[in-house]
């Protein structure tokens, strides 16, 4: 009878093993190849100064990831290649609040709906914007940045991302706010082409997202910053004013940055690069190097709270789409 019990036993035990064996070896499977984030950018700008460093700090904790550029469409066309991969976790998307506003507010024809077909991994950061001038510009500050538009109509352009990105928009607000609707804007196919041009003289004006390259043409006078869309002055660069203390209050916005996968990849594999990205941020010298950049690192972020902050960004964005009338489809 004991035998009988054991071996009973036995059975029951080998009964109840391979499902758990199954999913500890699900869970050490992923990944089993290198990880794709596709920026939807060209290369340079904040994402890039982000995902880059992200990527690297990836490899010990998760495995190798292999960043992807793909501009174009303000981040529409990379988000949307994501949206449409397959989803197992082998292709995510560095997006933000880019990636939701574009889509949700600016398209009459969407290439995909940020909601539905992207899952909220984690956020990353959130970064500021600015209004930069060549030095050539005869404007210290916004005021006399105003007042040369409106003494010179049709003559001052702005460069910025992309049609129908966060840089755009602000841009767009900025003139609406300023009562200066002949400022022309030009887009670029990405932060880094704008700055480049920024930096020459081919386009006087523009809002580029902030980085430490910013700041850095700012200090030494190949560009001049005459103001930042963060609610306080950045630790980085004290010396710039804020958008709102001169009297821009609406202008108060910052980008959130973070990551997301195709909708239906595994919970398990987004909660292992949520965790593995909150160890990341909470890294003294990769949170640090955000900072000094200008840009705020965002810790202990979740799916469900980059989702909230998300949604929170396309209702901020929202009235101020519809006010401006912009389409861009």
């Amino acid at each position: 009878m004991k035998l009988h019990r054991r071996k009973l036993l036995h059975v029951a035990i080998g009964a109840t093993a391979p499902p758990v064996i199954l999913r500890n070896a699900w869970a050490q499977a992923y990944p089993t190849r290198p990880i794709r984030l596709v920026v939807p950018f060209p290369p340079g700008g904040a994402f890039d100064f982000v995902g880059r460093p992200w990527a690297d700090k990836m490899k010990p904790l998760v495995g190798t990831v292999v960043i992807e550029n793909i501009g174009g469409g303000g981040s529409s066309l990379g988000a949307a290649a994501v949206a449409r991969a397959h989803p197992d976790g082998y292709t995510i998307l560095l997006g933000g609040t880019q990636t939701h506003v574009n889509e949700a507010l600016l398209k009459t024809r969407p290439l995909y709906d940020p909601v539905k077909d992207l899952d909220a991994i984690a956020g990353v950061a959130a970064n500021a914007l600015c209004v930069a001038v060549h030095p050539t510009v005869p404007a210290q500050n916004l005021k006399e940045l105003i007042a040369y538009a409106k003494a010179n109509p049709g003559k001052l352009s702005y460069g910025h991302s992309g049609v129908g990105s966060i840089q755009h928009l602000a841009g767009e607000l900025f003139k609406s706010l300023a009562g200066t609707p002949d400022i022309v804007h030009v887009p670029y196919r990405g932060t880094g082409p704008l700055i480049a041009d920024l930096v020459s003289g081919q386009v006087p004006m523009g809002t580029p997202g902030v980085t430490g390259q910013v700041i850095e043409f700012h200090r030494s006078g190949k560009m001049r910053v005459l103001a930042v869309t963060s609610p306080v002055r950045l630790k980085a660069a004290p010396e710039l004013p804020t958008a709102a203390e001169l009297g821009f209050v609406a202008m108060r916005v910052m980008g959130s940055i973070g990551l997301l996968a195709p909708a239906g990849t595994p919970a398990g594999i987004i909660e292992q690069i949520a965790q593995a990205t909150r160890t990341i941020v909470a890294e003294p010298t990769f949170k640090q190097m955000l900072i000094d950049a200008g840009i705020e690192p965002s810790p202990d972020s979740t799916p469900e709270k980059f989702q909230q902050a998300l949604a929170a960004d396309v209702a901020l964005w929202t009235p101020v789409v519809q006010a401006l009338g912009l389409k861009i489809d």
